[in-house]
């Protein structure tokens, strides 16, 4: 196993990487029955007595036998203490290093077959080439044996002890930073439900994804929440986060790294690649990860998913159709209920009025003059009393709403009493979910501290939070409902277009240069062997040449000059649009050679493309490599502004046309596809053939082929025509 790479499961697909997730006995890793301490101790003075006490007390609560190492002492805490790990008889589960240079004692718990090891200490690939030659050796040492390993760089947090007193679905923790996961293991004192916590650390062999897989699958998981700095293998994540989304377990994570300054952070502390941020982006869309920036949100959104239950099948086949989740806002000051319509509505989701029944129902508690279509404003008064539960039920019965949002803000307790005991009453009659604000900054209430956090029932500090909570809801719900996965077919075999596409990349069986580009003609010779329309068009040597291929191709026409030597004809003014007849045609060939000879006299011309002139919209589609993720197929608004713009959106394979079609309503100017002011819409499917087929070619030749660009690739209302295109080899 290379430095940096995973072991993984034994089906590999045609560029390699696993289609597999490797099974890791994860169930004994956190309730292991023999446990090591290596490093134990009992001294004032040394960091590793509190070490040794916690991992004692975590371990013993699960009813594991503990043994502690250390060549220096007889006895840590009154026990006796074995030299060596070797010197233990009994089969390991778990053995906790604690000492400074760990190789050794891997070395020997590979030897002892234990299943488990932690590795606290730091030094590693997250400090430089010296250390990374020390996580390498660790890894060598990892791969010798079954032996799986938590670290290094890691801390004690896997060794938390959580509280068994508190109802509902638990939230189970992935941090690679101890501190960063501690305001998400502090939701136990709010009531919120933990289960896990792995700090993954650096990632020498035990990775985000495997902890991912395992505990989605576990029954008592509502939702996985993630701190990350950086993946250590693209594709176990994805891997990971399919196994996820077939489940319908929700994972809501913060991934630093969107700017140079939090990418360089992330590397120096944990010694990952994070790629890119818009790469990674795409990825949680294209399984349903809820990406969020701040810890509390990463605490909110988590436990609002955890807590709540999916909305009714006719919701959902609504969501499904591409309609937003439908939001009733409940208030006591109509100010506060536009204010929260407000942020509902500027996040996509729906107000839809309640029927005219329940209007009327409700204009029976609630006088004629205050509003109650949507959002509904009670005045105050009728929270004090009986009327006060009459009106959210009828506002759950009500068959528009599928959601129930109330803010309070800093309410009297003589309201705010009453108002939070019947929402936690009704919560518990219903299974559409009803988050509630607690907007008073004191949080000393009995209301907030009492009623609502003695409850399951989804409470949030801010507006925001509680909309965000909301979207994540309707977004995760609407996303499980029709995932398909890619993996249940992934591509073992290349296709046969591989086959025509070869000899382009390699004529006569010698391959090309590493960076070399292919020229024009070649380059959409590859993209035909894989289906990609072309237009009509012929490559022209003479000014006569060029009038006669016009003429038979038919006017207007586009020309520009053919050379794998320039790769960007129109900045240089080498692209002539709506050539009109033959004199035109002869004159443009002639100032198109003169002009390419001026802007790059060293460049090799081979003459000038006449081309059919092809309407539609322009788009863009091309195949990147990331680091992470290798073959990235990219789609978005196109022309000579695509890198200004930047209206652009990814996906990874392996995809399905659901996820090729998502692309095409995730730009900013998806609209225009649609058609706008008379123009006639792009023909989608079309479209989206063109990315499935880009997804072959990506895969098939993903050792061949560094970068791919269509620009532009122009979709007119029936079928889209590639009428430029680069292919740069690896």
């Amino acid at each position: 196993m290379a430095t940096g790479t995973t072991r993984t499961g034994d089906k590999p697909d045609i560029t390699g990487r696993p289609t597999t997730l490797r099974s890791i006995d994860l169930g004994t890793f956190f309730r292991p029955k023999r446990v090591a301490v290596v490093g134990a101790s009992d001294s004032n003075a040394r960091p590793n007595t509190a070490l040794t006490q916690k991992i004692t007390v975590w371990a013993e609560e699960r009813g594991a036998t503990v043994y502690f190492v250390n060549p220096n002492r007889e006895t840590v805490a009154g026990r006796p203490c074995a030299k060596a790990l070797t010197d233990i008889e009994d089969q390991l589960d778990l053995v906790a290093i604690l000492v400074g240079e760990p190789l050794p004692i891997l070395r020997d718990a590979v030897a002892a077959a234990a299943k488990f090891a932690v590795v606290f200490a730091a030094g590693f690939a997250e400090v430089g080439a010296k250390g990374e030659k020390l996580q390498d050796q660790m890894e060598k040492i990892i791969e010798s044996g079954e032996l799986h390993v938590l670290g290094p760089n890691t801390n004690l947090n896997a060794f938390e002890v959580f509280r068994d007193d508190l109802p509902g679905k638990a939230i189970a923790l992935i941090t690679q930073s101890g501190h960063q996961g501690r305001p998400v293991f502090q939701g136990q004192e709010i009531g919120i439900k933990l289960s896990h916590w792995a700090p993954a650390g650096n990632e020498a062999d035990m990775e985000s994804a495997d902890f991912i897989n395992y505990f989605s699958g576990l029954e008592t998981t509502g939702a996985v929440a993630c701190y990350i700095e950086g993946f250590k293998n693209g594709r176990t994540l994805q891997l990971a986060a399919d196994a996820a989304a077939r489940r319908k377990v929700p994972i809501v994570a913060v991934k630093v790294g969107r700017t140079d300054e939090g990418t360089s952070m992330a590397k120096a502390h944990t010694g990952h690649l994070t790629g890119s941020d818009d790469v990674v982006s795409a990825v949680f869309r294209q399984y349903g990860m809820q990406r969020v920036d701040g810890l509390d949100q990463l605490l909110d959104v988590s436990a609002a998913l955890a807590r709540s239950k999916a909305p009714a099948p006719a919701a959902i086949r609504r969501l499904t159709r591409g309609a937003g989740g439908r939001v009733c806002v409940y208030s006591i000051s109509g100010g506060t209920g536009a204010h929260m319509a407000d942020m509902v509505a500027a996040a996509g989701l729906e107000l839809p009025s309640l029927t005219k029944a329940s209007q009327v129902q409700l204009h029976e508690w609630i006088p004629p003059y205050l509003r109650v279509s949507n959002p509904v404003d009670n005045g105050g008064a009728p929270v004090r009393d009986w009327r006060g539960p009459k009106i959210i039920q009828t506002m759950l019965a009500d068959p528009n709403v599928d959601l129930l949002l109330c803010p309070i803000t800093g309410a009297l307790p003589s309201m705010g009493n009453k108002l939070c005991e019947d929402l936690v009453d009704a919560a518990a009659t219903t299974d559409k979910p009803i988050f509630v604000v607690w907007g008073s900054p004191v949080g000393t209430e009995d209301a907030y501290t009492k009623t609502l956090l003695e409850s399951t029932v989804p409470t949030f500090r801010t507006f925001t939070n509680a909309v965000m909570a909301a979207k994540a809801y309707f977004d995760h719900h609407r996303f499980v409902a029709s995932y398909q996965s890619a993996f249940t077919r992934p591509a073992l075999r290349p296709t046969p277009a591989r086959r025509t596409a070869l000899p382009l990349i390699a004529p006569g069986g010698a391959r090309r240069a590493s960076g070399e580009a292919l020229s024009e003609q070649d380059s959409k010779a590859l993209l035909k062997a894989y289906g990609i329309a072309l237009p009509k068009e012929r490559v022209a040597t003479s000014a006569a040449e060029a009038a006669k291929a016009a003429k038979k191709i038919g006017f207007p026409v586009v020309m520009k000059i053919v050379s794998a030597d320039i790769l960007h004809k129109s900045d240089l003014g080498l692209v002539a649009v709506g050539v009109r007849d033959e004199d035109d045609a002869r004159g443009t060939y002639k100032r198109l050679v003169a002009t390419a000879k001026k802007a790059a006299p060293k460049a090799n011309v081979d003459g000038v493309l006449v081309a059919q002139m092809v309407q539609g919209i322009e788009t863009v589609v091309g195949i990147a490599r990331d680091d992470l993720f290798g073959p990235v197929v990219m789609f978005g608004l196109g022309g000579v502004l695509v890198e200004v713009l930047r209206d652009v959106t990814f996906r990874v394979p392996p995809f399905t046309t659901r996820d090729a079609t998502a692309m095409l309503d995730e730009l900013r100017a998806a609209a225009l596809l649609r058609g706008v002011r008379g123009q006639p819409a792009a023909d989608r499917a079309a479209l989206v053939d063109v990315l499935m087929k880009m997804q072959h070619l990506a895969v098939d030749l993903s050792d061949e082929v560094a970068e791919v660009d269509i620009n532009p690739l122009l979709a007119g209302p029936h079928g889209a025509v590639a009428a430029d295109a680069l292919v740069v080899l690896a």
